[in-house]
């Protein structure tokens, strides 16, 4: 029963002294009201426009296969340290199959999202519509 005294104890003490901080400062810091205090940015810029702002979607997809991309290359690299003992002791077929096959399935999704256009940059908005002369 000790031992949660002293946790209880601890968890007083890691809340009361952020509050007691907060109290402190908020009745000694100079209070200066000023117009750019109150901006939505403080950069001294003034905001124009919605503050809701559409971001293309391809920042996202772009961070994806990076992050997909960037993984495949940490599980390559100790799988070929280990490469040349691995075939040596389970043989060829079942060191090498299994990274064919993850290989394999990136080159598919990698397949996939260029055929989707999700390495494409700028993409045309408009239909590819062939002009066909009468």
């Amino acid at each position: 029963m000790n031992q949660w005294i002293a946790v209880g104890a601890l968890a007083l003490v890691a809340i009361a002294i952020p509050l007691s901080f907060i109290a402190i400062s908020s009745l000694l810091r100079p209070s200066v009201p000023e117009q750019g205090k109150t901006a939505v940015y403080e950069s001294g810029e003034v905001p124009t426009g919605d503050t809701r702002i559409r971001f293309n979607i391809q920042y996202y997809m772009v961070a994806l296969l990076f992050l997909v991309f960037d993984i495949e290359t940490v599980l390559i690299f100790p799988w070929t340290v280990i490469y040349r003992d691995a075939v040596a002791e389970f043989g060829l077929a079942s060191a090498l199959g299994p990274m064919l096959v993850f290989i394999a399935v990136l080159v598919l999704g990698l397949a996939w999202a260029w055929r989707n256009g999700a390495v494409e940059w700028v993409r045309n908005e408009q239909p590819n519509t062939q002009r066909t002369r009468q």
